[in-house]
């Protein structure tokens, strides 16, 4: 092995373990010298996505391998949860688009107290007690077929989206795609918010369904669908991961809503039971730091958080100019923890299944 890692040190190993009966993907991304210390991180961003992060990591600390567990977000969350409860000791850096169960891990004393060069400057919505930060800043988009709409404009707001279905029935039958809100949990997230700031959103939503909305559990399940053209119109869609099937398959674009932009994060945190917790708080200070919010922003187009990162016209990162836009942030706060409610999950995804049903 430390020959392998001598030779050749960026390439990571993969395998799939099982960690009670959840199976994770597990990459070791070796440390470029001799390794004297192994940060372990759970996190729902994808390894391509990750791996420059993690290089850049390895370029300041060349002494350490990382060790990447890719988990859905709940795996997660009961993961370091369980892990904890064992004594055995859980990740050092835990870092999901699942805001509502980062800020629960926090809040149920799951999450150590970290403070980094860059906390007094955070903004106070993406700060919960240094406890789970904020770290990108990811609109709710709308992506669209290109060829879909030739000649014309495609929606660029919700009531854009309704006329353009009362207007084209057959175009925009079967060929509206959304998120499975019971299963993804970004997705619940957007719908929650979506009925707070849009009194007529079950208008939205029963109009949709006439038009037989199709619901997929990932976002790659619908961007693909609208690359080829099976889809014209996808609503809500996390905005990094349009932004960059927009950049790589033409046919695909993104527009920002124009009435009004839900922008959620993924959060992370240093869990409390963590086996080598400075080199998680060393990992959150340096995605937190401007070189690090900088590859969040330019090289992976999630869009950082933080204003300072250099040449950013704002947090929009890759995508396109904010400006000018109802930008309505998630703020990291203990309010998350309304939508992890079983009783208000239950009547929103009934309000949600009705709707669809026209009722």
């Amino acid at each position: 092995m430390r020959l392998f890692d001598r030779i050749m040190p960026a390439i990571a190993t993969a395998l799939t373990l099982w960690a009670g009966g959840v199976s994770a993907q597990v990459t070791l991304f070796p440390a470029p010298d001799d390794q004297t210390q192994e940060l372990s991180i759970y996190s729902s961003l994808d390894n391509d996505l990750a791996a420059p992060l993690i290089a850049a990591f390895q370029a300041r600390h060349p002494d350490v391998t990382v060790r990447y567990e890719n988990l859905l977000t709940t795996e997660l969350h009961d993961r370091i949860v369980a892990e904890t409860r064992s004594g055995t000791g859980t990740a050092d850096f835990a870092f999901s688009s699942a805001m509502d169960l980062q800020v629960k891990l926090a809040n149920d004393g799951y999450a150590r107290a970290v403070e980094t060069p860059d906390t007094p400057d955070w903004p106070d919505w993406a700060n919960w007690r240094d406890t789970a930060y904020a770290l990108t800043f990811e609109p709710a988009v709308f992506a669209y077929h290109k060829p879909s709409f030739a000649g014309r404009e495609p929606p660029a707001t919700r009531a854009d989206l309704m006329r353009w279905m009362a207007e084209h029935p057959a175009g925009a039958r079967g060929r509206i795609g959304t998120y499975d809100v019971a299963r993804s949990g970004v997705g619940y997230l957007f719908l929650a918010r979506d009925q707070e700031l849009y009194p007529n959103i079950w208008s939205v939503v029963r109009a949709m369904g006439r038009a037989e909305v199709q619901q997929f559990p990932t976002s790659a399940d619908l961007l693909e669908r609208i690359a080829d053209g099976r889809l014209a119109v996808g609503y809500n869609l996390l905005g990094s991961y349009a932004a960059d099937w927009a950049r790589r398959h033409p046919d695909v674009g993104v527009i920002l809503p124009r009435d009004f932009t839900v922008v959620v994060s993924r959060v992370a945190l240093v869990p409390a039971a963590a086996r080598q917790p400075g080199l998680g708080a060393d990992f959150l200070a340096f995605l937190m730091s401007p070189e690090g919010q900088g590859l969040l922003s330019r090289t992976l187009r999630l869009s950082a958080v933080s204003l300072e990162v250099s040449g950013q016209p704002g947090p929009a990162g890759g995508m396109q100019d904010l400006a000018g836009l109802r930008l309505k942030p998630v703020p990291v706060s203990p309010g998350l923890l309304a939508y992890l409610d079983q009783a208000t999950r239950a009547s929103l995804l009934g309000r949600w299944n009705s709707a669809l049903a026209g009722q």
